[in-house]
This record gives C-alpha cells, structure tokens and sequence, in this order.
C-alpha cells in the first residue's frame, strides 16, 4: 500500500461509525455478511466496543503483521505525536509512555488499526 493511499485509509477508518467498522472487520476476520432489508448484518462480534472482541481482533492482526499492527495503533492512539517515533527500526523507538498508551488502547482504536493492518494487503 502506498504511503498516500495510507493516510487515506487512515483517514476514513476514522470517520465510520461502529457498525460500519465492525462490518469490514468481520468480513475480514472471515464471517459471512448478510442483507437483512437495507442493512448488512453479520453474526460477528462487536470490535470496536467489546474489549474482548477488539484482543481477539488484535491477535489476528499482529500474527498477520506485527510491525505493521504496532504502528498503525502508535498512530491511532499517539496521533500527532507519532511523528516522532521512526518506525522503521524497531519497537524499542517508542518510547515507555507511548507503550504504555499502547496498552490503553481502546477497543475502537486496537479495532481502526486492525483494519487498517488487515486490509493493507487486499
């Protein structure tokens, strides 16, 4: 993915609404979406709010790209303040607050970034 389409990317994972996120990422997790009236619906769990749900999520991202993951959820949860981090060494650049964000993170945030990570490769 080039670093433009990215930041795209980046940008509209924010602006969906749960349901929308949740959706993507249960197509991506392997669930079966189905038309009910005008609305899409799958049996999946709720990532963006289940704290449970958004681990399971986030397991399946870092095995499918674990540097890729950290960094997409260093952005997430840093913001701005990612800019700073060089993110093309090792995790060792972040620094223990951003780690420590990191673990904080919420389900919404562990759920953008791994969308962000899974899609990345599509």
């Amino acid at each position: 993915m080039t670093p433009e389409r990215k930041e795209e990317s980046m940008t509209q994972v924010k602006e969906w609404s749960n349901p929308e996120l949740n959706r993507k990422l249960a197509e991506l997790m392997g669930y079966t979406i189905k038309k009910l009236g005008s609305e899409d619906f799958a049996f999946a769990p709720d990532y963006c709010t289940d704290p449970a749900a958004s681990l399971e999520v986030q397991a399946r991202a870092l095995d499918f790209d674990c540097r890729e993951y950290i960094r997409n959820l260093t952005i997430r949860t840093l913001g701005d303040e990612a800019k700073d981090i060089a993110f093309d060494t090792t995790l060792y650049s972040v620094k223990y607050l951003g780690l420590k964000r990191l673990l904080l993170a919420t389900p919404r945030e562990r759920a953008e970034a791994a969308y962000i990570t899974l899609s990345s490769k599509q």
